[in-house]
């Protein structure tokens, strides 16, 4: 009997760590910087980046010369991401989140998968403006 309430103990111990890792929810905000190897045009790059947003459901708007502003809306989360880009080159920059988490250069997972998703859906895209002939 002893030895079944060690066991269940142990087990209980083990369920609860397992429980804890999973609680861990955040992590540091990734800013990617892509480097444009193809040869485009600063608006292909900026169409590439748009039709890449709008992909996944992000909105998309034109803030000035080489910047987009993106907000992506999920159930009762929200984050903002301003993209600067060039013909060479673009960046995503995590502006503000509601529900996600955010705090100390910290946020929840699911930030860095959206926008991991979005930066190789621009990257596909511009690949695609690349290999068309011009």
């Amino acid at each position: 009997m002893m030895k079944l309430k060690q066991l269940l103990a142990a087990a209980i111990c083990i369920f609860a760590l397992a429980g804890c890792s999973a609680l861990e929810r955040t992590e540091p905000v990734r800013t990617p910087q892509t480097i444009i190897t193809a040869h485009v045009t600063t608006e292909q790059v900026k169409q590439a980046i748009i039709n890449a947003g709008q992909g996944r459901d992000w909105i998309m708007s034109v803030a000035g010369p080489g910047v987009i502003n993106a907000t992506q809306n999920v159930r009762k989360h929200s984050v903002t991401i301003r993209i600067n880009y060039s013909e060479k080159e673009y960046t995503i920059h995590y502006v503000s989140s509601v529900n996600l988490l955010a705090s100390d250069g910290e946020i929840h997972r699911a930030y860095n998968h959206w926008v991991n998703n979005l930066d190789k859906d621009i990257q596909k895209k511009l690949a695609v403006l690349a290999a068309s002939p011009q």
